[in-house]
C-alpha cells in the first residue's frame, strides 16, 4: 500500500532553521510512487520543474493510478527494507521510525509484502510527534475559498421534508442553512428534474412536454427559497441528472440537438428568476455522464445571448478528463468556470491545474451519518484542498429525506424520514460542517501551508485579509475516515504536539477561539462542536496536544453558536392505517404527501371532465421515456408505506385514460431507487382490454393469475389487494375477482400503485391498512 500525499511518503522537501530546503527523496521516486496525481507538492517550488509540478498528465482520479505502483514497488519495499535493518537503530530515521512520514510509507510496504494486518491510527509505543508551522499572510494568499455545501437531488432525497409539520421543518432547514446555528451551509446545489430515476426516485421537470412550462413543479424551488431566506448569500447550483423524452428526440441522449438542450436549461434559469426571485450562480452539464464540449459552447452562448452572463457552468461533474479537452479547446475553456470532480479522493491531476480554474470537488461523502461519516467528512473537507487544491466541497446529500430502505440510506448530513411523526436527527456531519462553515466565508483566502501534520492528519489556516484568522484541524485516524468512495490507501495518524508560529498581522494576536469535537467509535459519547473557550496565544506561539479522531477550530471570530431546538418527538413507524382522497384545491407541492414516484411522475390533478366524487385526484403524467440516468423501470411506480409490512389491504380507485394503459397495485415491494427495474413484489394489474394478471415483478414476467376483469378504458374502477401470509387475494369494484394464490417472497415491503408503461392514468381514494 501506499501512502496518500507525497508529504505522508517524506517527499515534500523539509524546511531547516535556517530556512534551506532539502528534498528528502529524489523527483524520480515522486514519479514512481504517485502517477497521476498532483497533491501539495505542486504548491511547493522544490518539486517543479520549469514551473510546471512534477507529477503524471494521466487523467487518474484520487488513488486509482497508484494501485498498480503499489505491487511494482514491492521487491524496492524489500531491498531497501533489508538494508537498513542492517544500520544502527539510530541511523534509521528514515526508513523505519514510524513516527517519520517516510517510516510510514516503509511500514506500507512491509506490510503489504508480508500480507499483515495493520491497525492504522494505534497509538502504541510508538511515542509522540511534534511539529512546528509557521502561519504568516505576508507572502499573501494561495487560492480562494469557495464554501462548503450539500446536494439535494440525484435524486428526491429532499422529498419527505416537505411534508414535515411545523415547526420541525422548519428546524431542520435552520440546522442546515442558518448562519451561525448548524451546519450554516453556504452553497446548496439541486437538481433539475428530468422526471426519470436519479438514486432514490425521480424529480419531475419544469416542462414534461415541449410546449409545458411548469415553475412550481417539485420542492426544489421552494427549498432553495427557505436556504436563501436563511442566508441570502448562499451560491445555488443547477444540476440535470436526466433530461424528458422530448429533449432527445427518442434517442437517450440530451446533446443531439444542443440548442434545444441549451434552452430547457437556460428556461429553468429564468424561471427560477422570474416566479421565485431566485439568482442561480452556477450551472452542471449532465451529473456524472459523457460531456460534450460544443453543448456547452451552446449553452454559454445561449446564456450570454439572453442576458445571463452571470450563471457560471461547472463541468463536468464526474472525473477530470474535461480538463485535458479544455487544454487543446480555448473556447471550451472559456466557457466552463469552474472544472468540478466527484469522489476525488482528495487529489487532483496536473491537466486540471493547468486549466488555471477553480477546482471543486462538486459531490463527495455519500457515506451513513454516524461517527465515521463524520469522521470522513472531517478528513475531506480538509483534504480536498490540502492534497488537491479544490476551494469547494459539497456533500451528496443535504438530508436524508426519503425512505431509509432507499439505496444510500441515511447519507446526509442530517437524517429528517419521517413526517408522519415529525422526528428527525441533528447527526454529527452537521456539527463538522459548523467547525469550517461557521468561521469562514466565500471569499477568504487559503494561506500558503503545507497542511499536513507531522504525526498524521491536517490543517488548512484562512483569513479575510482584514485581520481575522481561522484555522481547521483533523486528526482523523484511517479506519475512522473511510468514506464509501473511493479506496482510502492505509496511512497512520499518532497523538502529536502542534505548535503553531503566527507571524505577519497575526502576530500580535493575543487568544483565539477554540471549538472541538472528539468522534468517539467505542461508545456513543463522541464531543460534537464544543466550545473551549478562549487558547492564550503567547508571543505569536501557540501549543496544542492532538489526540485521535479529533477536530479543532481555532478562530478569531467570535461568532460561533451550537444551535440546539427541545427535542422533536419520537420517532414512529409509518401509520399502519393510512389513506388519501387527494382533495386539495390549490395543494403546495404538486406530489401527494409521502408517495415516492420511482419511475415516471405523479401529480395532484384536477379532473374537470368529472365534476362528481373524481374531480381531484393523483395523475401519473409522463407520456414518453425520460433521456434517464440509469435504467429505469418499462412501468411507472410510487412507492408509500413501511418496508416492513408484510399483511397489508390496498385499495384504490383507477382510471385507465388509455386504450394501450393499464394501472396497477402492489405490495411488499422490496426494491426501489436505481434498483427500481428489479423490483418484486405482489403486483395486481388490470388492462384495458378487460383482462387482469397477478405477477411477483414490476416487470410483469413473471404471472401468478390471469383471467378477465371486465375493466375498461375510461371508465373508474376500484382495486383491492389483501396479503395475508403466504396468501394473496384480489378485489374489483367491491367483489372477488381471484384469490388463494400463493406467495413466498418477498416476504415484506412497500405498497404501491404504477402504470403498464408511460401513459396517463388517474388514481383516488388510496388506503392502506397493515397489520
Amino acid at each position: 500500500m501506499l501512502p496518500s500525499s507525497p508529504k505522508e511518503a517524506g517527499l515534500v522537501a523539509n524546511v531547516t532553521k535556517g530556512g534551506e530546503k532539502k528534498p528528502k527523496h529524489p523527483p524520480s521516486l515522486f514519479l514512481f510512487v504517485f502517477p497521476g496525481q498532483v497533491t501539495q507538492a505542486s504548491r511547493d517550488p522544490a518539486w517543479r520543474r520549469n514551473g510546471a509540478p512534477v507529477a503524471d498528465a494521466s487523467p487518474s482520479v484520487g488513488h486509482e493510478g497508484a494501485g498498480g505502483a503499489a505491487c511494482c514497488c514491492c521487491c524496492f519495499f524489500l531491498v531497501a527494507f533489508t538494508q537498513e535493518l542492517r544500520s544502527p537503530p539510530s541511523s534509521r530515521s528514515f526508513f523505519l521510525r514510524r513516527e517519520s512520514p517516510s517510516g510510514k510509507m516503509w511500514l506500507c510496504g512491509l506490510a503489504l509484502l508480508l500480507g499483515l494486518s495493520v491497525e492504522w491510527g494505534v497509538e502504541a509505543s510508538w511515542g509522540k510527534r511534534s511539529g512546528t508551522y509557521w502561519l504568516d499572510d505576508a507572502a499573501g494568499p494561495t487560492r480562494e475559498f469557495d464554501g462548503v455545501g450539500a446536494v439535494s437531488g440525484g435524486g428526491a432525497t429532499s422529498r419527505l421534508l416537505v411534508n414535515y409539520p411545523e415547526p420541525y421543518r422548519s428546524q431542520i432547514l435552520d440546522y442546515l442553512f442558518k448562519p451561525n446555528f448548524g451546519a450554516a451551509l453556504q452553497i446548496l446545489k439541486v437538481e433539475i428534474g428530468g422526471d426519470a430515476q436519479s438514486t432514490d426516485g425521480t424529480e419531475p421537470s419544469h416542462m414534461h412536454y415541449e410546449n409545458d412550462e411548469n415553475y412550481f413543479r417539485g420542492y426544489e424551488w421552494w427549498l432553495m427559497k427557505e436556504a436563501k431566506k436563511r442566508n441570502p448569500d448562499i451560491k445555488l447550483i443547477g444540476l440535470p441528472w436526466a433530461f424528458p423524452g422530448w429533449i432527445g428526440k427518442g434517442e437517450n441522449w440530451p446533446y443531439k440537438y444542443p440548442d434545444v438542450t441549451a434552452y430547457y436549461i437556460v428556461s429553468w434559469i429564468a424561471g427560477a428568476k422570474k416566479f421565485h426571485s431566485l439568482d442561480i450562480d452556477y450551472v452542471g452539464i449532465w451529473n456524472e455522464r459523457s460531456f460534450d464540449s460544443k453543448y456547452i459552447k451552446v449553452l454559454r452562448d445561449t446564456m450570454d445571448r439572453m442576458g445571463i452572463k452571470n450563471v457560471g457552468i461547472i463541468a463536468a461533474d464526474g472525473e477530470w478528463e474535461i480538463a485535458n479537452a479544455m487544454l487543446v479547446n480555448p473556447y471550451l475553456n472559456d466557457a466552463v468556470e469552474i472544472v468540478g470532480a466527484h469522489y476525488p479522493g482528495t487529489t487532483t491531476v496536473l491537466t486540471a491545474l493547468q486549466t488555471h480554474k477553480k477546482l471543486w470537488s462538486s459531490e463527495d461523502y455519500s457515506t451513513f451519518n454516524n461517527e465515521l461519516g463524520a469522521g470522513c467528512w472531517a478528513r475531506i473537507l480538509n483534504q480536498n484542498f490540502v492534497n488537491g487544491n479544490m476551494t469547494a466541497t459539497i456533500a451528496w446529500n443535504l438530508v436524508a429525506s426519503y425512505y431509509e430502505e432507499l439505496p444510500f440510506g441515511r447519507s446526509g448530513l442530517m437524517t429528517a424520514q419521517e413526517p408522519w411523526s415529525g422526528h428527525y436527527t441533528v447527526s454529527p456531519p452537521i456539527w463538522i460542517t459548523a467547525h469550517t462553515t461557521q468561521f469562514t466565508l466565500p471569499g477568504w483566502q487559503y494561506l500558503q501551508v503545507d497542511g499536513h501534520l507531522e504525526g498524521g492528519g491536517s490543517f488548512v489556516a484562512l483569513t479575510d485579509g482584514q485581520g481575522n484568522l481561522t484555522i481547521i484541524i483533523e486528526t482523523l485516524t484511517h479506519g475512522h475516515s473511510k468514506c464509501i468512495r473511493p479506496p482510502l490507501f492505509p496511512f497512520i495518524v499518532t497523538p502529536q504536539k502542534a505548535t503553531f508560529h503566527l507571524k505577519g498581522s497575526f502576530s500580535k494576536l493575543q487568544a483565539l477561539q477554540m471549538w472541538y469535537s472528539k468522534m468517539e467509535f467505542s461508545s456513543s459519547n463522541s464531543t460534537l462542536f464544543q466550545s473551549l473557550g478562549p487558547i492564550k496565544v503567547c508571543e505569536g506561539v501557540l501549543t496544542l496536544s492532538l489526540g485521535l479522531d479529533e477536530i479543532y477550530t481555532l478562530t478569531t471570530l467570535t461568532t460561533g453558536h451550537k444551535g440546539s431546538f427541545e427535542d422533536p418527538p419520537p420517532s414512529q413507524p409509518f401509520p399502519s392505517k393510512y389513506q388519501d382522497d387527494f382533495n386539495i384545491r390549490n395543494p403546495p407541492f404538486s406530489e401527494a404527501p409521502n408517495f415516492a414516484d420511482q419511475t415516471g411522475v405523479f401529480e395532484y390533478f384536477v379532473n374537470t371532465s368529472d365534476p362528481g366524487e373524481h374531480t381531484y385526484t393523483l395523475r401519473q403524467v409522463v407520456t414518453q421515456r425520460p433521456v434517464t440516468w440509469v435504467a429505469d423501470a418499462e412501468n411507472t411506480i410510487s412507492v408509500l408505506g413501511n418496508y416492513k409490512w408484510v399483511n397489508l389491504t390496498i385499495t384504490s380507485d383507477i382510471y385507465i385514460e388509455s386504450e394501450k394503459g393499464g394501472a396497477f397495485i402492489a405490495g411488499r415491494v422490496d426494491k426501489a431507487g436505481i434498483y427500481i427495474g428489479g423490483a418484486k413484489g405482489v403486483f395486481f394489474w388490470v388492462l384495458p382490454d378487460g383482462t387482469y394478471r397477478v405477477t411477483d415483478d414490476l416487470n410483469g414476467n413473471n404471472i401468478l393469475m390471469k383471467g378477465l376483469s371486465g375493466v375498461r378504458a375510461k371508465a373508474w374502477h376500484t382495486l383491492t389487494l389483501i396479503l395475508t401470509g403466504s396468501n394473496a387475494s384480489g378485489m374489483l369494484n367491491g367483489y372477488p375477482l381471484w384469490e388463494n394464490v400463493t406467495v413466498n417472497s418477498p416476504e415484506n415491503g412497500w405498497a404501491a400503485i404504477g402504470t403498464r408503461s408511460f401513459e396517463f392514468t388517474q388514481f383516488d381514494n388510496f388506503q392502506v391498512k397493515a397489520s
